[in-house]
């Protein structure tokens, strides 16, 4: 794990450039275990959007990379990176707090970096919804993480600064956001392909002339379903010393559901054989506007000087909103600021994913059982099975054609995506917190029953079985954090020393040291 880190903290291929790059990556965790050195990865996970909770099974990297030319060394160059590793894709504040620190570093090696940790190591834990100050090196580093609440789309709320820092803090307006529309520039007129191409999870590499360009460009690529979670593996930055090089460029099976991020013209050759493959070069303007990059046929991908592009023989499902282009090219042509072309791709993405997502979570709702079938007594009712076909009917009346403008063919689109690993992974998640909602639901009904009626005329066998059961409904709704209330757990508590009460000692001393 350290050696491809090491090899993950450096240009992959030969870069002439002088000076300081920053990029990131992301990296399997390795066997072992698992266990988070964070206590309460189960609330920030239930809080935090799903686009930001802390992974188990893979870390983050970002790189803060130097050359600049050094007699006095070997090779002629001083070069040298400053790596964080962490398990949140918080990647503004972590290459912030990098633009601060690394430079200090490499000027005053490791005291600086033992300074910094100390106070990295005195900062709060991240708590959805609420805004940190980072002190850090003689800078105050403000920032909100977003929550799970926050209605999408909505600019982050303004930062009351009432503590009246002093120095003025460093306020950073997102912890994760990238500036989509620098990112996309080159693709702006197929924003729409490659949106289609996530949300299929379909295998996708990414050619680009530096770890930088590539790493911004998957990031980007994968925020753009947002709220919807990317559930496929994604690699801002892959090189060939990758222990999973092989397993991605064998030809004897499909490639992985995958964005890969890479710089070495060596993988045109190993990946030729991937469906999908945007080719990027360095930014180039065409009159005022960014040269956009042409759909070309895999075929033409042969050489290693291959010409920007995307290359696939992939057709839309949808038609492509030349409004939302018309209305970008028109802010080129304004100079209106990066940050606000950001927000009207951001938006149009995100309405995009809306119109998809809305009728699948109607449908899903429709499948919950009714309040009124649920009974103390019995188990919870089961939700009923997601047919594919029940779906396809009800978006006759209830289909994405209510929320958005764009024509195509819409079922063709839900067909593939229900092969995707990105609706799998939404179905679990929406599937798992239903039955959390029905266990919750089922411990309110047995709060609200007579439970002495019920005993009236039931054997002690039965009496002993329904404490065994309800301890572990109560050990369940603490272990999962079920959406109960405090108060409704304590009575069932209550309930449970009722019951047991009501048994002969020698039952009550076995139920109550079990």
């Amino acid at each position: 794990q350290k050696t491809s880190i090491c090899y993950l903290s450096f240009p992959d291929s030969y870069s002439g450039g002088l000076g300081d790059t920053q990029f990131s990556f992301r990296l399997r965790q390795a066997g072992g275990s698992r266990n988070s050195p964070f206590q309460d990865d189960g609330r920030y996970n239930r809080e935090a959007p799903v686009t930001l909770q802390r992974e188990a099974a893979h870390y983050f990297g970002y790189v803060y990379f130097r050359q600049v030319k050094d007699s006095s060394m070997r090779r002629g160059y001083f070069q040298k990176s400053l790596v964080l590793v962490s398990r949140l894709p918080y990647v503004n504040l972590f290459q912030c707090l990098l633009q601060l620190i690394a430079p200090e570093y490499f000027d005053k090696l490791e005291p600086c970096l033992e300074a910094v940790c100390n106070e990295i190591d005195q900062w709060p834990p991240p708590v959805p919804g609420q805004t940190l100050n980072l002190p850090v090196m003689g800078v105050v580093i403000q920032v909100r993480i977003p929550s799970r609440v926050d209605k999408p789309g909505s600019s982050p709320v303004k930062q009351c600064n009432q503590e009246n820092l002093l120095p003025a803090p460093l306020v950073l307006p997102s912890v994760h956001e990238l500036d989509l529309f620098r990112c996309f520039q080159p693709v702006l007129i197929h924003i729409q392909m490659l949106w289609e191409l996530m949300l299929l999870g379909e295998p996708m590499v990414v050619m680009a002339p530096s770890p930088t360009m590539s790493s911004e460009m998957v990031l980007a690529l994968t925020s753009c379903l947002a709220p919807l979670r990317y559930c496929c593996d994604f690699r801002p930055y892959f090189t060939i010393h990758d222990s999973e090089f092989k397993e991605y460029t064998t030809r004897t099976q499909a490639p992985p559901n995958i964005v890969v991020g890479v710089t070495n013209p060596f993988f045109i050759k190993t990946l030729q054989h991937w469906p999908h493959i945007l080719r990027v070069g360095e930014l180039r303007m065409s009159g005022d506007l960014p040269k956009q990059v042409k759909v070309k046929k895999l075929a033409k991908l042969k050489t290693l000087d291959t010409k920007p592009g995307i290359y696939t023989s992939y057709k839309t499902f949808l038609h492509k909103d030349k409004t939302l282009i018309k209305r970008l090219l028109k802010g080129i042509q304004r100079k209106r600021p990066s940050e606000v072309q950001s927000a009207l791709l951001r938006r149009h993405l995100l309405e995009l994913t809306q119109s998809f997502i809305i009728p699948l979570e109607h449908y899903m709702a429709s499948l919950m059982p009714l309040q009124r079938a649920i009974t103390p007594w019995k188990n919870p009712p089961q939700i009923r099975p997601f047919c594919q076909e029940d779906f396809m009917k009800s978006l006759e009346h209830a289909g994405p054609q209510l929320t958005c403008v764009l024509k195509g063919d819409w079922l063709g689109l839900y067909r593939r995506f229900f092969k995707s690993p990105n609706f799998d992974g939404w179905f679990r998640q929406r599937h798992r917190e239903m039955t959390q909602k029905l266990e919750a639901l089922h411990l309110e009904a047995i709060c609200e029953a007579d439970i002495v009626a019920w005993m009236k005329d039931k054997s002690e066998v039965e009496i002993v079985d329904l404490v065994l059961k309800l301890r572990e409904k109560l050990v369940r709704a603490r272990c999962q954090h079920l959406p109960v209330k405090e108060e409704t757990l304590q009575r069932v508590g209550l309930y449970i020393d009722t019951i047991i009460g009501s048994l002969p000692e020698d039952l009550q001393t076995v139920l109550h040291h079990p």
